[in-house]
């Protein structure tokens, strides 16, 4: 920490004190004020400190700092007016507009209520409308008192502006009314995504749907009946904008969001978008009746903001996006089981670019409203649903009938009670496990290899092991999709991938003979039990073939990079690291598991050595700091497993081929069927060109004799958004 009374500002600083002194009375008797240039002082006293020095001034504090920054700061002090300024907007918002003004206002607000989706507050965007402020400011008590003439009542004429224009922007803030509604009653996790405050204003959300919709139906049939005073391409566009906004209106109401028939109001604003396109010519901006000096009469904290704009061609595309995703969220009611429902909101949340905040949230709304899944299961029912497909097929611990069963000495009764707690708390599984047993009268199973040794089949524990085990797959999957990894983590990232893969594959097999086991005990099945046993089976074929494409495709993967790795092929994590080991940044990567027991993160130096290729004289040390060897005479190590990528990435292109084959049903992707094999098709040919890449490099080594490898291959990294599937990273390779 430096002493400003010891930090000479220049050498000659005496000298330029006098001077200053001798010229101030001067300049203050003239200008009031004396500006002095002491940019080349500031940069010579400056260069005195070391980096990182801090400089205070002991009576300097940190209120007098953001003191000066706010007053008479044009940035900070929103009171500041530049000479000739007035305080107010003096924009005459009564003024008669013409058809083409009417229409390039309702644009501009349409491309303000856009930036508000996409995260910018109120106060950047629409509340610079003079027209929005005086609809809501004073507060109106009644819809009548939300007009642009607050102090009297309109007289004839001017219906373009006080009848049209007032009733797109009615129908424009109750919009944005049900939007925010939406928005705050579900769950969102980033506070840049949305910006909820309305700075002491309110959206009319004291008035109902009809009233305002109804004023539309004027304004419309106004218009429609107005071919004296208006040309037809005027009246036209004008009717599409109130025709949208009545219908994105209804589209966005609270009131029955899980009527199968929203879906179609959101297909109706998709069809009127294009006239709104064809149709923004004629519009005429109106850019004065929009002010930053709006912004002084909102209740905020925070200095004055500049208006963000956006084009009207990318408020269209923000607003396609949106009915579009509007539309297809309600597919998600065609789920009719919890996998169906998982693979849907999985597939739907992947896409790109992402839904915006509010789209997001009505999925939401849709999956889970008032305690209920889709408006039809409870979540006790979704449960015992995934339960019975996964690991209990015609068990009767997800007999629905034992809810109706009252005496406490029933065993159902207390099977009832146990499954209850269970989907209270699936915590406690293992626990419940035990205690079903007694009820159940579950034998376990023998081993023919260890018969002293027994195997209870746990099937809660199993059902919560299972979907932890695809948590932990998807968190380092959405590692890759967000490029999180370094290059030089690649290889080991996608082992860990392969490893919890694998984990999962023989989790299910454990599954699968529990499930044989059950049903052999059952001398003549009933045709519901089949049904259950059949459906059950045809869920763990079908993970087991998925799983066991993961599990090939990230083998290849991690064999490949650790292959370009070990030749000096792609970058290597910059050395010496004073304040990084391989170890720490390993812990780094797996931290999010660390707490979790099974499955048990594996050590590092077992990590080490699954990524590592090593040969005899090499070993010693630590594995990221060995020198690449580029002498194509000694890789025979590096040729072998790129020849177990090879194999890998075969097996892997043709079990993602096989999944991209499946019905609907079988994949559990009824609702979403063709955006989850768009997805799959990418992981198809990302395997093709893995497929391809090793070919080239086994070729191009072949053929190089002993040459430096550096000089006959070529290795590009691709940016995930530019891969055919963000979650596998294949890399360019080419011959020199």
């Amino acid at each position: 920490m430096a002493d400003l009374s010891k930090l000479s500002i220049a050498p000659d600083q005496r000298d330029l004190r006098q001077q200053h002194q001798s010229i101030a009375p001067l300049q203050f008797r003239k200008k009031r004020m004396m500006t002095v240039d002491i940019t080349s002082e500031f940069f010579v006293a400056a260069s005195a400190l070391d980096t990182g020095q801090l400089v205070k001034d002991e009576h300097f504090t940190l209120f007098e700092a953001v003191g000066a920054l706010e007053i008479m700061d044009p940035k900070m002090d929103s009171g500041l007016l530049p000479s000739g300024e007035s305080v107010e907007h003096d924009y005459d918002v009564l003024k008669e507009l013409l058809p083409g003004e009417v229409i390039g206002i309702m644009d501009q607000i349409l491309c303000f209520e856009m930036t508000w989706h996409m995260g910018h507050p109120l106060s950047q965007s629409l509340f610079t409308s003079a027209y929005i402020d005086r609809l809501l400011w004073p507060d109106p008590k009644t819809l009548e008192q939300a007009r642009f003439e607050r102090d009297k009542t309109p007289g004839p004429g001017n219906e373009l502006l006080h009848l049209v224009l007032r009733a797109y922007c009615l129908g424009l803030i109750k919009t944005c009314d049900f939007v925010r509604r939406s928005i705050m009653s579900e769950q969102y996790y980033e506070e840049e995504d949305f910006v909820v405050s309305l700075y002491h204003r309110k959206l009319l959300d004291d008035f109902g749907l009809a009233d305002i919709s109804m004023k539309l139906e004027d304004a419309m049939a106004y218009v429609a009946r107005k071919t004296d005073l208006m040309d037809l391409p005027f009246r036209e566009a004008l009717l599409n904008r109130l025709e949208f906004r009545k219908m994105l209106l209804s589209a966005v109401q609270l009131d029955g969001f899980l009527d199968h028939q929203r879906a179609r109001l959101w297909e109706g604003c998709l069809e009127l978008i294009p006239m709104l396109s064809q149709t923004n010519k004629l519009g005429l901006p109106s850019e004065k009746s929009f002010s930053i000096k709006i912004q002084r009469k909102l209740a905020s904290s925070v200095p004055p903001r500049p208006i963000v704009k956006i084009s009207f061609d990318e408020a269209l595309a923000r607003l396609s996006g949106i009915c579009q995703n509007g539309r297809d969220a309600y597919r998600v009611l065609e789920s009719h089981s919890g996998t169906h429902l998982m693979t849907f909101v999985l597939t739907y949340q992947s896409r790109k670019p992402q839904p915006l905040v509010y789209i997001r949230c009505l999925l939401q709304s849709l999956v889970f409203s008032e305690m209920r899944v889709l408006g039809t299961m409870t979540l006790k029912q979704l449960l015992y649903d995934d339960f019975e497909e996964l690991v209990l097929p015609a068990d009767v611990l997800v007999d629905p009938t034992n809810c109706d069963i009252e005496a406490p000495q029933d065993p159902r009764f207390q099977i009832s009670k146990r499954m209850d707690a269970f989907a209270t708390k699936a915590a406690n599984a293992e626990g419940v496990d035990i205690e079903l047993r007694v009820y159940t009268k579950e034998e376990p199973i023998r081993e023919v290899s260890a018969p002293n040794k027994v195997m209870w089949s746990f099937p809660l524990s199993s059902w919560a092991y299972y979907y932890k085990l695809r948590q932990m797959e998807w968190t380092v999957q959405m590692g890759f999709e967000l490029e999180v990894y370094q290059v030089d983590e690649l290889a080991g990232m996608y082992w860990y991938l392969h490893h919890l893969a694998s984990t999962r594959l023989q989790h299910i097999e454990r599954i699968r003979t529990f499930s044989t086991h059950r049903l052999k005990r059952i001398a003549k099945p009933s045709f519901k039990q089949k049904t259950s046993f059949r459906r059950s089976f045809s869920f763990l074929d079908f993970a087991t073939l998925e799983a066991s494409a993961i599990q090939s495709f990230a083998e290849g993967l991690s064999c490949l990079f650790s292959f370009l790795a070990y030749l000096g092929l792609i970058p290597a994590p910059y050395h010496p690291l004073p304040y990084s080991t391989p170890a720490l940044r390993y812990s780094l990567r797996v931290r999010p598991f660390l707490s979790v027991s099974l499955p048990e993160v594996p050590s590092y130096p077992e990590f080490a050595s699954r990524v590592s290729l090593h040969t005899p004289e090499r070993d010693a040390g630590d594995p990221s700091h060995r020198t690449p060897l580029t002498k194509i005479e000694t890789n025979d190590q590096a040729s072998s497993i790129l020849d177990v990528a090879d194999q890998a990435l075969k097996a892997a292109r043709k079990d993602w081929e096989s999944i991209s084959k499946a019905k609907a049903e079988t994949a559990r992707c009824v609702g979403c069927e063709d955006w989850w094999r768009t997805s799959v098709k990418n992981v198809v040919r990302a395997c093709i060109t893995a497929n391809i890449m090793i070919a080239t490099s086994k070729k191009a080594i072949s053929n190089a004799a002993s040459k430096d490898v550096r000089d006959i291959l070529k290795v590009e990294l691709v940016k995930s958004n530019e891969l055919y599937h963000a979650w596998w990273m294949v890399p360019r390779i080419s011959a020199k």
